[in-house]
């Protein structure tokens, strides 16, 4: 049967994602499918061993992407902690009038069960809300980045209960793990000489599953912690993300294994569906409460609804929770099913919101701005450009460049773009006229002031999506003037000059043209003049 498993969860998978849905939706009814044809977990040892790697890579890659200050931040801290408290507490009366009215999964159970479920129906789903982010291109965007600082948040809560589920009194020696941090020297001297390829993947995975899950799991603590924690102390690393990258295929698979293990714990009945449904109910009002408590954080109520919709729906770290609590005998196993199904069916519905979030706030704008406090948040405040006369989206080496050559031939009309601040900072030091802002963001453009002046837009951004996308926004404002843009790639070209913008400049065409003129120049006597026919004139 193992070929059967690799058919049908793809083909699961790939109907999903036909229908743009996550298809870790398609991985939990391939795991229903295969319990249907006799498959259960008891008789697949090597899944349930990948779905727990799955998990532990998770925490791992989460680990390598935490910046920890972005975390102490009072709309991601307090925000997230208020809002899980906040959940409970409208969950737990919820799940009582649902026992009390007849429903027979609550009716027996006690009130720390009724606690346990509402702490795992209170997660949003990291999986599906990066998803939607990378889609969308909207990562680095100050809602992006508020979305997973919370989701940071509500899986470290998360790993802090599958710790002290463990239920065992950690070693003397776990006391010795305190000295980790004296090893980073040496871990990140062995990180810097992996290179780029297979070591790389190796170094990723022993760190992950050796240093961290292991040696954690050796002391009598929980393994997902360390992989977490082991993550956060290779953040730093100017390589973090590249290994991130590197890993990204083996998590995504095992996680794979996880979902379908969910399904292969059996069918949901009616009445499980139906309580599912009943669940789904709560989203709106977890909705709710994300823009209302972001709002009180001095966010534009946009931003907090855009993030509101991104988190507006359960996760898979409440599947793991529910998957812990039944294991131990704390919840009914029927549980871990109604929780699956409550969070595809949450999936089915947070995927087409996410696509008109933009229309929902423009019919609800006038009644969400009530709801913004004053001064706003300093990261969320119009824009100043002024009245530039040039403006240049992409502070890196050839946005410094273009600015440093228009200040040499017009003076100082020009105003540089830049999402980084640590780069904004840079540019500021050395005179340049430069704000934060990120032209990729959707936010951007709503929060930038006009400037009447503008004859000129470069587009210096390495990215051709992010050069498209801000073309297209230009044309939201009716600007009238020139764009130029930067191209690596030559088929990039056409589909620039179709949009709109007026020059573009191949940096691989013209990178040659410029070493050949540098070689010319520096190695080569001059040439004398040729004729038509390619002979050369004498100087006579």
């Amino acid at each position: 049967m193992e070929p059967a498993i690799l058919v049908i969860t793809l083909a699961c998978g790939l109907l999903v994602s036909r229908i743009n849905l996550p298809p870790l939706i398609g991985y939990l009814a391939a795991g229903f499918v295969l319990y249907i044809l006799g498959i259960q977990n008891e008789s697949l040892p090597l899944l349930n061993a990948l779905a727990n790697l799955g998990v532990t890579l998770l925490l791992f890659a989460i680990g390598l992407k935490l910046d920890v200050r972005s975390l102490f931040k009072a709309e991601v801290l307090a925000g997230s902690c208020l809002h899980l408290l906040f959940s409970m507490l409208l969950l737990l009366p919820l799940l009582k009038l649902l026992g009390i009215i007849g429903l027979s999964q609550l009716t027996g159970l006690d009130g720390t069960q009724l606690a346990l479920l509402a702490f795992a129906l209170s997660f949003s789903s990291t999986v599906f809300a990066v998803k939607v982010l990378e889609d969308k291109g909207d990562m680095q965007t100050l809602y992006g980045r508020v979305s997973i600082g919370i989701l940071i948040m509500q899986d470290i809560f998360a790993v802090l209960f599958l710790t002290i589920s463990k239920g065992n009194i950690p070693s003397p020696w776990a006391l010795l793990l305190l000295l980790l941090p004296l090893a980073k020297p040496l871990i990140y001297r062995i990180f810097d000489r992996v290179g780029h390829g297979e070591l790389l993947v190796l170094f990723g995975l022993v760190m992950a599953l050796v240093v961290g899950a292991w040696l954690f799991e050796s002391v009598g603590l929980k393994p997902d912690l360390g992989a977490l924690l082991i993550g956060i102390m290779l953040a730093g690393h100017a390589k973090a993300s590249e290994l991130a990258k590197s890993l990204f295929y083996f998590k995504e698979l095992f996680l794979v294994a996880f979902f379908l293990t969910i399904g292969l714990n059996g069918l949901p009945s009616g009445s499980d569906i139906l309580l599912a449904l009943l669940l789904v109910l709560f989203v709106p009002a977890k909705i709710m409460l994300f823009v209302w408590l972001l709002t009180r954080f001095k966010l534009r109520s946009r931003t907090a609804m855009l993030s509101a919709f991104n988190l507006g729906n359960f996760s898979e770290f409440g599947l793991i929770v529910a998957a812990v609590a039944t294991a131990k005998g704390w919840l009914p196993p029927q549980w871990l099913i109604i929780i699956a199904v409550a969070l595809s069916i949450s999936f089915l519905l947070a995927a087409p919101l996410n696509n008109h979030v933009c229309n929902v706030y423009q019919r609800l704008q006038k009644k969400l701005v009530r709801l913004e406090r004053r001064p706003l948040h300093p990261e969320d405040r119009p824009i100043p450009i002024g009245n530039p006369r040039f403006l240049i989206l992409g502070m890196g080496r050839i946005g410094s460049g273009a600015y440093d050559e228009l200040k040499n031939r017009f003076g100082g009309e020009i105003l540089g773009i830049e999402h980084k601040q640590e780069l904004v900072n840079f540019h500021r030091q050395h005179g340049r006229n430069v704000v934060k802002g990120d032209a990729s963001d959707t936010d951007f453009w709503e929060k930038l002031d006009h400037a009447p002046n503008l004859e000129l837009v470069l587009l210096a951004m390495p990215y051709h999506a992010g050069n498209l996308f801000a073309v297209q926004q230009l044309k939201k404002l009716n600007y009238q003037g020139k764009i130029s843009a930067i191209v690596q790639y030559g088929e990039e070209t056409q589909s620039l000059r179709e949009s709109g913008v007026h020059s573009v400049y191949n940096l691989y065409e013209a990178a040659g043209a410029g070493f050949v003129e540098h070689v010319v120049t520096e190695l080569l006597p001059p040439e004398p003049p040729r004729n038509d026919e390619g002979d050369k004139v004498s100087a006579a």
